[in-house]
Formats: structure tokens, sequence, C-alpha cells
């Protein structure tokens, strides 16, 4: 689904398209899963400008964009686990938990098991996504300061896609809408690391199985392999996925 509107958008504005393979968590990253992609992408004929960029391996560039941010006063090690941030700040009616700061004014150090956060700033992010138009955000209040590594030494997505968006000079980024309350503070990181104009957005609805839930391989739901194995071409495929949210 994301592939054919990547593409789509992309090539109608005349676009580079940019691969980007998103193994920055060691645990969850599976090579299986990577080949997989890959070989839809293929299958689909989905092409990309440019060779795979994998996050594995710009732990350097990462490493420099968190030292400009430390030399800043803007990152402070966080000793708090998923449960502890949960239990000090309960979700209620919000889609996600905040982080109240615990951590903030503690002055801990950075070593192994301790996470590392950005201080945001108490600003509202305004932006047009290309798609929902007109759109207002404010960071610290939705997620708290940012996780940018986890206590487990992974780089987190926020930060990750965020560097190298900067750094590869992507000037649209074209997702699911379920990624929409990310972008504020993703304008925010990007702008505190330098970055002067923010690229544009565009989030697609979500093919979804019942209302609130999406479809998911590890449900057993239907994937590219099954409606392969059922004969179906790849036009078929590309014009299904992109009728199912029309």
């Amino acid at each position: 689904m994301n592939a054919a509107y990547v593409w789509r958008e992309t090539r109608s504005r005349s676009g580079r398209v940019l691969l980007r393979i998103e193994d920055h968590d060691r645990q969850r990253s599976r090579r299986a899963f990577e080949a997989a992609i890959l070989e839809d992408l293929d299958w689909l004929g989905f092409a990309a400008d440019e060779p795979p960029v994998r996050q594995s391996a710009r732990h350097a560039i990462y490493d420099e964009a968190l030292d400009r941010l430390r030399q800043r006063g803007l990152i402070y090690a966080c000793s708090c686990t998923r449960s502890d941030v949960a239990r000090a700040s309960p979700a209620h009616d919000r889609a996600e938990v905040r982080y109240p700061g615990t951590c903030a004014t503690r002055g801990l150090a950075e070593e192994p098991g301790r996470g590392l956060r950005l201080r945001l700033e108490p600003s509202e992010e305004r932006f047009v996504d290309l798609r929902l138009g007109p759109q207002a955000q404010r960071p610290s209040e939705q997620c708290g300061d940012l996780l940018v590594r986890d206590r487990d030494g992974n780089w987190t997505y926020q930060f990750a896609a965020t560097v190298d968006d900067l750094v590869q000079g992507v000037t649209l980024v074209i997702r699911g809408v379920d990624l929409l309350e990310s972008t504020g503070r993703q304008i925010q990181l990007a702008r505190l690391l330098g970055r002067a104009e923010p690229p544009a957005f565009l989030h697609h609805p979500l093919i979804m199985k019942s209302r609130g839930q999406k479809l998911s391989k590890s449900d057993g739901d239907t994937g590219i392999r099954e409606l392969r194995a059922r004969g179906w071409t790849p036009q078929q495929v590309i014009a299904a996925a992109l009728a199912a949210v029309a």
C-alpha cells in the first residue's frame, strides 16, 4: 500500500524515490523480512532511483547528529522503562503516553542501560499535509521529551528517520496516516539539527480489516505473496491497494 502511494505520488511530481532499510532496532529486525520486502517491490515493478540505505550502517551519522544536540544541552540520560512512563503518565483519552520529564533534571550519567532524551520546546508546529490540509501539533504536550536512543542502545524511529531525511535531502515524506502524530516532533527535531525548511508530508489512508485494526502479516492477513500464488498480476495488486482507500 505504502509503496503504491510512494511511487505514484513521487513520479507524478517528477521526483526520485529513495529506499531506506529501517533496521535501527537490532532486536526486531530480521534479514528474512527485508529480503521478502525487496522481492515484493521487485515483483511489483517498483525500482528505487538509488541503492538502498541501511540504518544499521549509519551509526556514525546518528552519533554526529546526537553530539550536536548534546553540545547545546538538549540531551539527557533517562533510566525510565516503558512501564515506568506508563505508570507516571496514564494515557486516559490520549492516543499515546506522554513522558512526564522524570529524569529531565536528575543529571544522570550516560551509560549502558539508560536511554537518551531530547528536550522539546513547548512550541506549536504547523504544517500542511498534502492530503489532509493544515495541521497544528504540540509535540511537548503529545509525547513529552523525545526518546532518541533507547535503553538497549537502539536509535529510535523518530530520530533515525529525521536525521536521514536531513542528510539525504528528502523533500517529500509519504507514509500512512498512523504516523501523522509523528510529524510535529520530527519537524521540531529537524529544526534543532539545523534544517531551515522541513520536507513536505503526505499521509495516506490505511487498508483496514476492521474499524481501528490495520492489516498485519503477524495476524495472518493476506499479503502480496498470497495474491501472487492466486494468480494476481502486479497491476491488479497495485490497483486493488489504491482502490481500497480511494
